[in-house]
């Protein structure tokens, strides 16, 4: 499935003995900076599709158009920047499980110290559990890392054509993609003259089928980036999904709930949610195990060489500027203050709830158990998915379902003994507790998912790994201080699907829908409520199995065909409008390719094939960016005792078009988005 050809070679600065600016002030200013803008933006587009984005390639393209202002600016001071805002693209993860507390009503709000510091710790042992494996996932490995590639090619590329000339062209190009991006989100999401998807119901008897239909840029970049196979294999998730699985159980519905008229899509959406959800969930579920499984060899093995590097270098051997790691006597001591934090912010999280102080602490020191042991795991596994499809695209909700199953089970197991979750309140207290502590492994498993994918750029342009190991822990502290406001804003100006309402007159159509957190939800609640449907997961776990075992006959055979469980997981499991608009992108992807092709030139395809991926990057930003704009000002409004929809147009369109306002919306939605994907493919061709 993947592309295993030789991994590219090292072409930066890897002279071991110079010395430039590298991990400067005005550098992580500049990465502070973006990191505000892409978190912010990052929580926006998880909580609306359950999807984030890797900032990486635009944050490298900033940093060489603004550095270029500073004399002895560098390729690898430019990479610092990049490293250091890459973590709004994966600390924000924490998205697909933290809301959660508040769909079960045991917050009202974001807390933000305990939001903010449990981010923190969790980023932290992420940037620590993924460096032992640098040496065998990044250096003596042939995974591709497109996005850590890509970003390197582009800081390359962008050092060598006289200064800042890639710099400039591609901040372009990103500004181009952003502006168009943020004109649709705001037509759509702000003056409500387009819409970001559309449907068409068919029945057959009681059996139900949807053909969907995604409008959203940012999910097209979504799709193009990762590209055609792996856009495939989540066709077959949809077709999985909405051609079998909810016809199937639609028309085993009794009669009096089939015959709902026109009330299709309420049937079908209500049985896809509650049922077929939790296939795809034991689809990614055994794809995760399946990788871990793969992983344990190479994963000793690096462990073994990380540690005796670390050694080396602790009684005084010489190790090159290009393999230095943070000292053994760094992550001693950071790993220490992590473990005291995390008890720190757990017991703040635990005391709340009326039990013995005693037991508290028993529930803290399984709290941290798990953050640790169960972290470590996963950090090798996110790492090598991301090796394989990138970190925009590796299904960290898919390893938050596995972690919040075994932490959920063993406190229902544990409380036969302690009898804390028997009554009501007990209960929910035991939910968030593990939703919480999920949040956790959630942060460990995205930046350990992200720091490989930086430490493979910075191999190849020459960086010190030490000090992009930095610049990763402060981005995460960055980052981790602008999730809870970013959660409030949202919360309190569109409320979340299934949470209850920040406040009355919520337009039940504009609600985000936290995808990821309400599975989490639904999961958690099925095993402290001794009611999960379990069926359907083994379902999913069958479906996963046959899927592994399809795909490994293909390698048998030789084939370059490859079918991923974890795509095909995904979708079945995110809403079929998201997977539509992805899989239209991957589509693209091949026709731009195909047009490269064409041209026979192979400098200009692979200019402009990069010129494709910063369009991409633009669509994503900007419709992303759009949407805390809008979200700011339906709170401005509402506080001025206007309407939730400041810019709405929804009145004119009914006066001008009555019944048929919809049938509009829907027809210019689609005519803008064939023109602005025939303006992308020229663009990139």
């Amino acid at each position: 499935m993947f592309d295993q050809s030789p991994p590219p070679e090292p072409r930066g600065i890897h002279d071991h003995h110079l010395t430039v600016p590298e991990l400067t002030l005005r550098g992580m200013t500049l990465g502070a900076l973006i990191t505000v803008v892409f978190t912010s933006s990052n929580v926006y587009l998880g909580l609306k599709v359950g999807l984030t984005f890797s900032s990486s390639i635009p944050a490298a393209v900033i940093s060489m158009a603004v550095l270029s202002f500073f004399a002895r600016s560098n390729i690898l001071e430019n990479n610092m920047v990049q490293t250091q805002a890459s973590a709004a693209g994966t600390l924000s993860a924490v998205i697909l499980v933290l809301p959660a507390i508040i769909m079960i009503g045991y917050w009202n709000g974001f807390h933000f110290w305990q939001t903010m510091l449990i981010c923190i710790a969790g980023g932290a042992l992420g940037v620590i559990f993924s460096i032992p494996l640098r040496r065998t996932m990044v250096i003596n490995s042939d995974l591709p890392y497109p996005e850590g590639v890509a970003a390197a090619e582009i800081l390359i590329a962008g050092r060598q054509e006289e200064g800042t000339k890639e710099g400039e062209g591609g901040a372009k190009d990103i500004l181009f993609g952003g502006i168009v991006a943020a004109a649709v989100s705001f037509c759509t999401a702000g003056l409500h003259l387009l819409t970001d998807k559309a449907s068409i119901w068919i029945s057959s008897g009681k059996a139900i089928f949807q053909l969907p239909f995604g409008f959203s840029l940012a999910l097209i970049s979504a799709g193009y980036l990762i590209g055609l196979t792996a856009g495939l294999a989540m066709l077959i998730g949809v077709a999985l999904a909405w051609g079998c699985f909810v016809p199937y159980l639609t028309s085993q519905l009794p009669a009096a709930a089939a015959d709902a008229g026109g009330h299709l899509a309420d049937i079908a959406t209500q049985v896809w949610n509650g049922r077929v959800r939790f296939i795809g969930a034991g689809t990614l579920a055994i794809a995760a195990l399946w990788t871990l499984i793969t992983l344990l060899r190479p994963l000793i093995e690096g462990v073994k060489l990380s540690f005796k590097a670390i050694s080396d270098s602790a009684h005084g051997a010489t190790i090159e500027r290009t393999d230095q790691d943070m000292s053994m006597k760094s992550l001693l001591a950071l790993s220490a203050v992590l473990l005291l934090v995390l008890a720190a912010t757990f017991y703040s999280f635990v005391r709340e709830a009326p039990i013995p102080d005693l037991m508290a602490w028993g529930l803290v020191l399984f709290a941290v158990v798990m953050v640790f042991l169960i972290g470590f795991f996963i950090a090798a596994a996110c790492g090598y998915m991301a090796g394989l499809i990138g970190s925009s695209n590796s299904p960290v909700s898919g390893i938050g379902v596995i972690a919040i199953i075994v932490i959920s089970l063993l406190l229902v197991l544990a409380d036969g003994a302690l009898g804390i979750f028997a009554s009501p309140a007990g209960k929910q207290f035991g939910m968030a507790l593990a939703i919480f502590i999920t949040t956790a492994v959630v942060s460990v498993a995205a930046i350990s998912n992200d720091n490989l994918q930086d430490l493979k750029t910075g191999y190849l342009v020459g960086a010190t790994p030490k000090n992009q190991q930095i610049a990763l822990l402060v981005g995460c502290v960055v980052g981790a201080s602008i999730i809870a406001p970013t959660l409030s804003l949202l919360y309190q100006a569109y409320g979340f699907a299934g949470a209850p309402l920040p406040r009355p007159g919520i337009d039940a159509d504009a609600m985000l829908s936290a995808p990821q957190a309400t599975l989490m939800m639904t999961v958690t609640k099925g095993i402290f409520g001794h009611n999960l449907d379990w069926n359907m997961l083994l379902a999913g776990i069958v479906v996963g199995v046959c899927v592994i075992i399809a795909d490994q006959a293909l390698g048998l055979f030789k084939s370059s065909v490859r079918i991923s469980a974890l795509a095909v997981g995904l979708g079945i499991y995110l809403p079929p409008s998201v997977t539509a608009a992805i899989i239209v992108g991957s589509l693209l992807n091949l026709a731009v390719k195909r047009g490269l092709k064409a041209k026979n030139a192979e400098q200009t395809g692979s200019e402009h094939n990069k010129k494709g991926v910063l369009i991409a990057s633009g669509f994503i930003v900007g419709e992303s960016l759009m949407g805390v704009v809008i979200a700011i000002a339906v709170l401005v409004s509402l506080s001025m005792g206007h309407g939730e929809s400041p810019f709405g147009m929804e009145g004119l369109l009914a006066g001008m078009f009555g019944a048929n306002a919809g049938a509009v919306v829907t027809g210019l939605s689609v005519l803008v988005f064939v023109g602005i994907c025939a303006v992308f493919y020229k663009k990139s061709t």
